[in-house]
């Protein structure tokens, strides 16, 4: 049978071409890529046997380690949906996303049997829960030992075709989460390296590249920081994966820089993948406060992707390892990878404006100058899950083609660049004019004893909102007085985008999913 641009066609091909060569190194296994494809066909087969069928959705409610790839590819293998549970969600955050997800199986770890069995009842749809041994000594019972479905001999194949579906859920900065549809052949091309921004090959033609890819790419290793709940954590080593890379998990229960480090240097690491400042400034701060710790000549790329990287931890990581290239991937759950982000003068970042990307002005295209919200088309998602009504006002039919439509705000510029400004939901409108959180949170964290920041509005009589900033203090450092802290932004700011009042709090509260939390940023604000 043809290859198609479908992940298990994909990924078979790798371990044909480089079996013996290792696909995960972390502290629970090392698995080769042939062990990997071994143990997910028959976690495959023990799924088929409990009833898990083509189509049905099977929800990875995991931490970092090699289950959560295993159970994705066995997912795909045998043509069923995987997904991506948060597991910083509460009962009533899983209670509305199992039952979204229409779940049929739920692979978790241990310790969060008692939640599963608390809400089980509410997912009509769940044939299956699946308990993952963690350490935990947890009470399993409701739920099968995801070591005994591994016991199932291998079978298939199974029926797969590049349109099915993967679900990527995206809790936002605002509303419940939604489960964004990717074809296959679509996400390898958009999220996973298939149209060759990261590659020197250039874009995937067939899926028979595949192979050459994995038999004469650089073996490199590669480390995502990020929990591979969050999308650009799973297209990063996806990515990785259909080059044969080997991926390094760190199976820590918390974002701890040092050991991060450690387990580079340990391991040889080449590549680190993380998630914007949020991950990007604790790095930075480690680096700074353990000169010469490490070595991490190994070290080549340090990239990021999903969130604001500004611009002077950009400068001060490659000054700490100058080894490295620092990339700035930008994208979102509904439009995948946008490309290579450059530096602004004005908001946040720059982007490419192609035919496949565009600023999009009250359905039509913008004209130069103008500003609306960034769209791509071509690899793009076909909708939201089980919800049509976001479905029509985010994928839109323009000129024939479908269209989705981010939340990220642009204005297209004479230079066929498009200066992106930040997130349309969270816009502050004062007096007229348009302030965009990030940008200003980007110059609050500038400041060396501002360690996290957050924007929202405050209604104002007069000038409808007022810019408030939210802001935790870095260890070690005095917290300067409103003067000094007013005379730094306006130096960096026009007037209008200096926060009218600074709170200074213990932390910026940030979502599950490790994004700014602008629902709560935007109580606190309420009460300055």
């Amino acid at each position: 049978m043809a290859k198609q641009f479908h992940l298990a066609d994909l990924f078979e091909t790798v371990v044909a071409t480089v079996p013996d060569r290792i696909a995960i190194r972390a502290a629970s296994a090392t698995l080769t890529y042939k062990e990997l494809n071994d143990r997910a066909e028959r976690l495959a087969a023990g799924l088929a046997a409990q009833g898990v069928t083509r189509g049905d959705t099977v929800g990875l409610y995991l931490m970092n380690g090699p289950v959560f790839l295993e159970g994705f590819i066995a997912a795909v293998k045998l043509g069923a949906v995987p997904y991506n549970v948060n597991y910083r969600y509460r009962a009533e955050e899983l209670r509305y996303l199992f039952a979204n997800a229409q779940s049929a199986a739920i692979l978790h770890g241990a310790e969060f049997s008692d939640v599963v069995r608390d809400v089980r009842g509410d997912v009509p749809t769940l044939k299956i829960s699946v308990a993952v041994d963690d350490g935990s000594g947890a009470d399993i019972s409701g739920s099968l030992a995801y070591e005994d479905l591994l016991k199932a001999d291998p079978a298939g194949p199974y029926e797969r075709h590049e349109e099915d579906i993967l679900l990527t859920y995206t809790g936002g900065t605002t509303g419940m989460p939604k489960g964004v549809m990717w074809p296959h052949r679509a996400f390898l091309f958009a999220c996973a390296g298939g149209a060759g921004y990261f590659n020197p090959a250039g874009p995937v033609l067939v899926p028979e590249d595949i192979a050459d890819r994995a038999a004469n790419g650089y073996p490199l290793k590669m480390m995502p920081l990020a929990p591979l709940m969050h999308a650009a954590a799973v297209w990063a080593t996806w990515s990785a994966m259909l080059n044969g890379l080997t991926i390094i998990l760190d199976e820590s229960k918390s974002f701890n820089p040092e050991h991060i480090f450690d387990m580079a240097e340990r391991e040889g690491a080449n590549l680190l993948q993380f998630v914007g400042d949020a991950m990007a400034i604790p790095l930075r701060d480690a680096l700074k406060a353990n000169p010469d710790r490490w070595n991490l000549q190994a070290v080549v790329n340090l990239g990021s992707g999903g969130a604001v990287f500004s611009q002077h931890v950009k400068d001060d990581l490659k000054a700490l390892v100058p080894t490295a290239s620092i990339t700035d991937g930008m994208g979102t759950s509904e439009t995948g990878i946008s490309g290579m982000a450059e530096p602004s003068a004005e908001g946040v970042m720059r982007l490419p404006a192609t035919d496949a990307q565009k600023v999009i002005v009250d359905d039509r295209f913008a004209q130069v100058g103008e500003t609306g919200f960034i769209a791509r088309t071509g690899h793009t998602p076909v909708g939201y899950f089980g919800d049509p009504v976001k479905t029509a006002e985010t994928f839109k039919k323009i000129d024939g083609k479908l269209w989705a439509v981010s939340g990220d705000s642009g204005r297209l510029d004479a230079d066929e660049k498009i200066t992106m400004f930040g997130r349309g939901s969270t816009c502050i409108n004062t007096g007229g004019e348009k302030v965009f959180p990030e940008e200003v949170e980007e110059v609050l964290r500038a400041h060396p004893a501002i360690l996290d920041a957050v924007v929202a509005g405050q209604k104002d009589d007069r000038w409808g909102e007022r810019v408030i900033g939210i802001v935790s203090r870095r260890a070690g450092q005095d917290q300067p007085d409103d003067a000094a802290l007013k005379a730094f932004l306006t130096e960096r700011l026009a007037g209008y985008k200096v926060p009218k009042i600074v709170l200074w709090v213990d932390a910026v509260q940030r979502s599950p999913a490790g994004k700014q939390d602008y629902r709560w940023a935007k109580e606190v604000a309420a009460h300055a």
